[in-house]
């Protein structure tokens, strides 16, 4: 027997240790963790001025992707559409095709897309439009300048040139808009509104206006002018950035 023992001993010696098990609660951290914190933690600090369009789009993604690293996705979404605008301003069908964005992430990307023109659209709401063109640049740029297709918008103003209303008269395809004359100062006239500022995109990125814009913008301001109603520009904004058929001397 002794010897059965003496192998048994050295049988269960030869086994290797078990591993280690770590308490419960102190499991390790994915690394993506400490890197969101870090980025977080810069955001507070130093500002969003602090941080790049990707890092930026991560600290987006972090709520709706809680479980993985978002560096790769936010890159991508950046190499897909060219830039910070061009993805919030992305149709949501097209951001779900990068790899990494379900339907959450996809969905808040759109919220926050929304929340931004509502902001400008409140800078412009609350003073006279004509005097802070700026503003009015910037917000048709972010409601607009990378819809795929044509959209057609009219911001009506009071006689003290203040918004009234913004709304969307047409949308078309990505290189046409119809747009009908009469119902545009139909449509002013009803709101009471004295002036509008035409506006339109070019899904091209190139907001050159093309001889159609032009003339169309003429016909318009021809019928408006008999009832009262001044067409003060019509901006086309693009990509590529914006052009003011006044600015432009068009018209």
């Amino acid at each position: 027997m002794a010897g059965d023992d003496s192998d048994e001993r050295g049988f269960f010696s030869e086994l290797p240790l078990p591993a280690r098990q770590e308490p419960k609660g102190r499991a390790q951290k994915p690394h993506y963790h400490g890197h969101r914190e870090r980025l977080r933690e810069r955001f507070r600090e130093a500002g969003a001025g602090a941080l790049a369009d990707y890092e930026l789009l991560e600290l987006l993604l972090f709520r709706a992707i809680p479980r993985a690293d978002t560096k790769a996705t936010a890159k991508a979404l950046l190499k897909r559409f060219g830039s910070f605008p061009e993805v919030l301003g992305a149709p949501e069908h097209l951001l779900r095709e990068v790899d990494g964005i379900g339907e959450a992430a996809a969905f808040d990307i759109k919220v926050v897309a929304e929340a931004a023109r509502r902001m400008t659209r409140g800078e412009v709401a609350r003073r006279q439009v004509l005097g802070s063109w700026m503003q009015v640049i910037d917000y048709c740029r972010a409601a607009m300048a990378f819809e795929p297709r044509e959209q057609f918008r009219i911001l009506f103003l009071d006689k003290k040139n203040a918004l009234i209303a913004d709304e969307v008269q047409q949308s078309g395809t990505v290189d046409h808009t119809p747009v009908y004359p009469r119902e545009v100062v139909r449509r002013a006239l009803e709101l009471s509104a004295s002036a509008i500022i035409l506006v339109h995109n070019h899904p091209s990125g190139d907001p050159s206006p093309s001889p159609a814009d032009i003339a169309m913008t003429k016909t318009i301001i021809d019928t408006a002018r008999p009832l009262g109603v001044v067409v003060h520009d019509h901006i086309i904004v693009g990509k590529d950035g914006h052009a003011s058929l006044k600015g432009m001397q068009l018209i």
